[in-house]
């Protein structure tokens, strides 16, 4: 079994692919990442990322150091669940720079709209904390959510109606505890 990632192992994780870049890249954490950078967790089960580009030293080092650091690895980004929106390169944070490397939280936006698709119980969570951060907003995310709706055939798994849905019970939700705690 691998262990699980926290702050430190992370670090470890860029600073050691950053070690192996040969070329300027970003590197895009997702999924459970961003919550432990943000502090909401203290752990998560797997590193998700995306690479861009995708070079073949980049992709070569992850079996490595998935072993070396006895942590999980994937390739996978919200675009491989719902249509890509519209500027979320733009809206990705900046994390850091390690060396040829920089680093971002994959649009929060996008991050929240895959992770309501998707209803686990601790993404429900990392949503409300996105709204509660003001990381993101109820509007805009029903706008962009708007952006890519006609978009979601593309993914034969999704169900269009109970995806928008979806986004605007987390939407009201929000709404809802945004105005207790203004």
């Amino acid at each position: 079994m691998r262990e699980s990632l926290t702050v430190d192992s992370l670090n470890s994780f860029m600073q050691a692919l950053a070690g192996t870049a040969g070329a300027p890249s970003r590197v895009y954490l997702v999924g459970g990442a961003s919550p432990v950078l943000q502090g909401w967790r203290s752990s998560t089960i797997i590193l998700d990322l995306k690479l861009i580009p995708e070079t073949d030293e980049l992709l070569r080092s992850l079996p490595r150091l998935k072993e070396q650091l006895n942590i999980n690895i994937e390739l996978a980004s919200p675009d491989d669940f719902i249509p890509p929106l519209p500027g979320w390169q733009e809206r990705s944070q900046f994390i850091q720079q390690q060396g040829r490397l920089a680093f971002y939280h994959y649009d929060f936006y996008a991050q929240a709209l895959a992770k309501i698709e998707r209803r686990h119980e601790r993404d429900v969570d990392d949503v409300e904390r996105l709204f509660l951060s003001r990381l993101i907003v109820p509007d805009r995310l029903l706008d962009l959510f708007a952006s890519i709706e006609d978009q979601i055939y593309r993914y034969p798994d999704l169900d269009a109606r109970a995806f928008r849905r979806a986004v605007e019970n987390a939407v009201a939700q929000a709404r809802e505890k945004l105005r207790g705690t203004a």
